[in-house]
């Protein structure tokens, strides 16, 4: 009887240690992403170094991060937040949520910060362009100046007692597409930290936060977009962690007419795209909603000024390219900084 009970008690270990080792075959550690289209465009989040088991309970929350952003500030959509407050524009006030109030809030600071050249007043605009869908013209110059006496992100008035949003005067149109990607991006880092997760990478259309390490224990190399090819090509790389990364560029969206190119970055001073000597402007920073409302605007200040206001910044760099291949690059990533395309230059 006790050689029975051995036995017995010998082929239950042997099934338990079967069964574990079975489980952490299944629940083994490795890399997982969860890819979804919302704020108009395709976002993939990867999460880095975890088992199984725990990206598949914090995978689905990610989304419900991005679906609850895009669904209070696409202005796309006729329920949203934004789309209450283009309607209601010159009637009256709008009440809406924390993000949606604390988005505007960001994005008229950076408006002064930038001399206007970013300024979420600027959907009439954006509209009448429509660049990157397949209704894209080129207005007429009395359709833009009309549309340029109502960009003004002075005339946004906020309560913030009461989270109310205001647009003073009719037919105005906010329009957060330069700024929502880089909040959410924030958010879905502070949402990923609160459940343990410590490395990952989070894509969202381009705006690239890095979180942590690599599958290798390392720095993430990131690369950083030929402005002259319309794929994926680097023309450099950057090594770092726990940073936001976010560059605009005229290879991003743009309509061709009569043989110009006219790119989706608009100038809110002229009405139609920023013209200088820049191809591309990349912006590293601590904060994701930092980078999205610099990259553009910076873009706009060209690259003497546009160089000072970053330098003038704490925690943020950049890297310039010029339209004839030259690289300019702030003190911060130049240990980090790599060129991989033989076509450019730094210039020190």
């Amino acid at each position: 009887m006790k050689k029975n009970t051995k036995i017995i008690a010998s082929i239950i270990t042997l099934i338990v240690i079967t069964a574990i080792f079975a489980f952490n075959q299944f629940d083994k550690k490795g890399t997982y992403s969860t890819t979804n289209y919302y704020l108009d465009t395709v976002n993939e989040i990867s999460l880095i170094n975890i088992r199984k088991s725990k990206a598949d309970k914090v995978l689905p929350g990610v989304d419900k991060v991005i679906l609850d952003i895009n669904n209070s500030m696409s202005a796309h959509l006729p329920s949203s937040e934004i789309s209450a407050i283009n309607n209601n524009a010159g009637i009256k006030a709008v009440k809406v949520g924390n993000d949606t109030f604390e988005v505007i809030k960001k994005s008229i600071a950076y408006s002064k910060i930038t001399n206007g050249k970013f300024d979420i007043t600027i959907g009439p605009l954006t509209s009448m362009w429509n660049i990157g869908n397949e209704d894209a013209r080129v207005p007429e110059k009395t359709e833009i100046e009309n549309v340029l006496k109502l960009i003004n992100s002075e005339d946004i008035l906020l309560d913030e007692a009461n989270k109310t949003v205001y647009l003073k005067k009719k037919a105005m149109k906010l329009d957060l597409g330069g700024i929502a990607k880089g909040y959410c991006a924030d958010k879905v880092a502070e949402y990923l930290k609160e459940n343990g997760v410590k490395d990952a990478i989070v894509n969202l259309g381009g705006n690239i936060y890095v979180m942590g390490k690599n599958e290798s224990k390392k720095d993430f190399v990131v690369g950083i977009q030929n402005p002259r090819l319309k794929s994926s090509d680097s023309m450099a790389s950057v090594s770092l962690s726990d940073k936001s990364i976010v560059t605009s560029g005229i290879y991003e969206r743009y309509l061709e007419k009569n043989g110009k190119i006219y790119h989706h970055m608009l100038d809110p001073d002229t009405g139609y795209p920023f013209d200088n000597e820049l191809s591309s402007v990349t912006i590293f920073s601590d904060k994701s909603v930092d980078g999205d409302a610099l990259s553009t605007s910076i873009y706009g200040l060209g690259l003497k000024d546009g160089m000072k206001k970053v330098k003038s910044m704490n925690e943020i760099d950049a890297i310039f390219i010029t339209k004839d291949n030259k690289v300019y690059i702030t003190d911060g990533i130049k240990k980090d900084f790599k060129i991989l395309d033989k076509k450019y230059t730094l210039v020190n």
